[in-house]
């Protein structure tokens, strides 16, 4: 994938079909839900949470269809508007009243695959974790829609209010950033 976000073909008549129809809504809905859900759970950290948030979100779409405006900006990058409001509300929730949820535990004591595999794996994912923690809020921003989302430059640009260029540069950095403190880690 080279970063861009594919279109569904006739994804203009499905979306003005579904303000009228919801069940038009399913091909927008399958088509989508593997990048926001991806989005998700890069920002939050677990997958209960980004299943919780990936409902809300497309619960949300649902609700607004009426609302998108075509000629204002691509239904992606709308959706994602949505998307990254859901979360962003969601960190901030969490900030205030944090808490340790059950189900990240329950996860945990999974005996498929092994614990070694399972301790490596959440080494490695600390580790970035960790070095992502390093960037700043807007650098992690567009680090997740980039990579975990998948959405293009020019996409991430028009949900952000920045230049296409300025989101090239600050993800650069990020990456080269990333990469200096993974390195001195090793």
């Amino acid at each position: 994938m080279d970063g861009a976000v594919a279109v569904l073909p006739n994804e203009r008549a499905l979306v003005t079909q579904a303000v009228a129809e919801p069940a038009a809504f399913a091909a927008i809905y399958d088509h989508y839900f593997p990048r926001v859900y991806n989005y998700a759970r890069y920002r939050v950290g677990d997958a209960p949470t980004a299943d919780d948030l990936t409902a809300q979100v497309f619960e949300k779409v649902l609700v607004k269809i009426g609302k998108y405006r075509p000629e204002q900006r691509p239904f992606a990058a709308w959706l994602f508007a949505i998307a990254r409001n859901a979360v962003n509300d969601h960190l901030r929730a969490q900030r205030r009243h944090p808490w340790l949820s059950l189900e990240a535990l329950r996860d945990r004591a999974s005996a498929t695959p092994p614990p070694e595999e399972i301790a490596e794996r959440d080494e490695s994912r600390s580790e970035l974790l960790e070095a992502v923690a390093r960037l700043s809020e807007r650098e992690r921003e567009l680090v997740a829609l980039k990579f975990a989302a998948g959405l293009t430059n020019r996409t991430i640009a028009e949900l952000t209010g920045l230049s296409e260029g300025h989101v090239g540069v600050i993800l650069y950095r990020a990456v080269r950033r990333l990469r200096a403190v993974l390195a001195v880690e090793e």
